[in-house]
């Protein structure tokens, strides 16, 4: 279950991993009614997914502008709890900022709000007037009383885009590995390796330590997602890392997200 909202009377805009692997979508509007989705747009760097319904579930949240949001801004958080419950927690914007997470995932500007997600992910951040600025991605409930969110001008920039293609054309594919990494001593570790993915494929295990991507010293986790993106698909990647304290070299063929998640 997840949550989403309306951006046009027959669009619901809502978080990409909520409708991975998703072979049907329902959606249940807050009258109880039902109408079934399809998932016609994902965009994998923004998060985003768009799901297509019938008419008639209500009418379209306002767009906000996410890009004019300071600290200490007034919001609120909307979400789903059930098919039918709504719920919502107010707080304010705490950062807003660079984020990156450990599954090769990197914004230049998200929103973090003092609120934890009242509900299930992809719901709304929206302001006191009741304008949307953000899709609800990630509880930061273990590590503080917050919220992140996806600003919603990632939607609106692209969005004849992910109507037309299904995905963002217009920026260039980023090269992908299938690993999650956090920062370690001298690196990043590799905690965890999709099966099937190029990263598996070319022979790269969990509890590896990255330092380094072709010829660069991988100091953190942006240095590494910034070097890997300078890569397109189907480009070789050569990964330096220490394996028990053994250095090793492994060529890996990037991938591409979206194609391997089809």
């Amino acid at each position: 279950m997840g949550s989403g909202t309306l951006v046009a009377e027959d669009l619901v805009l809502t978080v990409n991993y909520i409708t991975l692997g998703a072979a049907a979508v329902t959606v249940t509007g807050p009258r109880g009614r039902r109408a079934n989705g399809e998932v016609v747009a994902r965009d994998f760097d923004s998060g985003l997914a768009l799901v297509k319904i019938p008419r008639g579930l209500g009418p379209p949240a306002p767009l906000g502008e996410a890009a004019a949001a300071v600290p200490g801004q007034p919001v609120f958080l909307l979400a789903s709890a059930s098919p039918t419950a709504r719920r919502v927690r107010p707080g304010v914007l705490t950062e807003v900022g660079p984020f990156d997470a450990t599954w090769e995932y990197m914004l230049d500007r998200a929103l973090k709000a003092s609120a934890p997600n009242p509900g299930f992910g992809g719901g709304a951040l929206c302001d006191l007037q009741g304008r949307m600025l953000g899709v609800v991605s990630l509880n930061l409930a273990e590590v503080a009383r917050a919220s992140l969110a996806i600003p919603v001008d990632l939607y609106r920039d692209h969005q004849d885009e992910l109507l037309r293609h299904g995905r963002v054309v217009s920026r260039p594919p980023r090269a992908w590995l299938g690993l999650f990494s956090q920062s370690g001593a001298g690196g990043l570790q590799v905690v965890a390796v999709i099966p099937g993915s190029p990263a598996a494929r070319a022979g790269v295990l969990e509890g590896d330590l990255l330092i380094g991507l072709d010829v660069i010293r991988l100091g953190g986790r942006r240095e590494f997602y910034t070097e890997l993106w300078k890569h397109r698909p189907g480009e070789p990647v050569l990964l330096s890392l220490l394996r028990g304290g053994t250095p090793k070299a492994i060529e890996v063929v990037a991938g591409d997200r979206t194609e391997f998640y089809r």
